[in-house]
């Protein structure tokens, strides 16, 4: 029962980093998935100027990659965790006070941003944690500008195994209710293995 307990409140850590445990969960991340943050940031296509949002931004590593491959763009953070909020404030301390960048404490299920404001819009396992999956879709689309794209990038398994839980949760829910609201080009795309888990993303566009 002590081990259960204890392993509830790990799993909750990495669900909503808090205090100190939850920085040092923040860091230990973004060591963890600098394969699926590079992977995922290649399938955005950036252009100059563009407008980017990180879902669940964490510590904010993928926000300071993204801003290393063009100085025009700009970045916005969205994580839930007060404490993963400062993380990421820190490590992009210099882009925040150039106005380059933002990260914001706020819930991924009801997006605290305006309409038709980013030209991208992803998320690095954080699926695994939508309570509401077409209403988080519903609020990327509501904040994407017409011709913008999501890549919600998530794993499916490790080594032999398969998850079939997450599979069933994207072709049952994610994809259908990407193309119920009028997103196309809708596709799973395979990613380089992490640490022996499978990498997969789901993609799509808002019409122009």
């Amino acid at each position: 029962m002590r081990f259960t307990r204890l392993q509830t409140w790990i799993d909750s850590q990495y669900e909503n980093p808090r205090g100190i445990v939850g920085t040092y969960i923040g860091e230990k991340m973004v060591r963890q998935h600098r394969v699926e943050v590079d992977w995922t940031i290649e399938q955005l296509q950036i252009k100059p100027n563009d407008r980017i949002l990180d879902l669940g931004c964490g510590a904010g590593d993928a926000l300071a990659r993204l801003l290393q491959t063009d100085d025009t763009i700009h970045v916005t953070g969205l994580d839930r965790s007060a404490t993963i909020v400062r993380s990421a404030l820190r490590r992009n301390r210099a882009a925040v006070r150039g106005q380059r960048a933002a990260v914001v404490e706020g819930n991924i299920g009801t997006i605290p941003f305006q309409d038709e404001q980013f030209d991208h819009v992803f998320s690095i396992h954080t699926l695994y944690f939508w309570e509401d999956v077409p209403a988080v879709l519903a609020s990327i689309d509501r904040v994407l500008k017409p011709g913008g794209s999501f890549v919600i990038t998530y794993c499916d398994g490790k080594g032999d195994v398969n998850w079939d839980g997450i599979t069933a949760i994207v072709r049952e829910q994610l994809i259908p209710a990407a193309s119920a609201l009028g997103f196309i080009d809708v596709q799973e795309r395979r990613g380089p293995d992490s640490r022996d888990y499978h990498t997969v993303a789901v993609t799509g566009r808002k019409p122009v």
